[in-house]
């Protein structure tokens, strides 16, 4: 049974969701502030999830992850943490070595367009930091040191 009722609800439903997830118009009729620490604790729960998928990017930024992640993700709408992490590592030209190994492990293994869900690659051969990696029938090897590892015995 539908009718006009279950259309405008539906309706409403919608511009809520985009208002909390995607930086949308506040739809009538909500209490505004209430939304806000809504979309609020989306967006630090976001964090914490890409923080997970991609742990080097996130501790690139230390204490500042979230801020500087919630910022980003403010008027976006979620695509999942593997897709929000990776889109939000390749929207920064400057990475930290850990950073950019990560991101470059990952294009290693996965095609990703930007668009369209990730997919496994057969294989493929990428520069990071400090070396290549290489993926092969979905095993990936680091060749080369990782710049941001040190010896305990080095100095400096």
């Amino acid at each position: 049974m539908s009718g006009p009722y279950d259309a405008g609800l539906a309706a409403a439903q919608e511009a809520l969701i985009r208002a909390m997830t995607a930086g949308g118009a506040m739809p009538e009729g909500f209490d505004a502030e209430a939304v806000r620490a809504a979309a609020h604790g989306i967006l630090l729960k976001r964090a914490g999830e890409v923080a997970r998928a991609w742990p080097a990017l996130a501790g690139s930024y230390g204490a500042s992850w979230t801020k500087a992640f919630a910022a980003w993700a403010a008027e976006r709408p979620t695509q999942g943490s593997l897709r929000d992490g990776w889109d939000f590592a390749r929207a920064h030209d400057v990475l930290e070595p850990d950073a950019a190994r990560e991101l470059a492990l990952a294009e290693t293994r996965w095609t990703y367009d930007g668009a369209s869900p990730p997919r496994p690659r057969k294989a493929a051969l990428r520069r990071v930091p400090g070396g290549v990696a290489v993926q092969v029938r979905g095993r990936v090897r680091a060749i080369g040191r990782n710049p941001a590892r040190r010896s305990p015995h080095r100095a400096g």
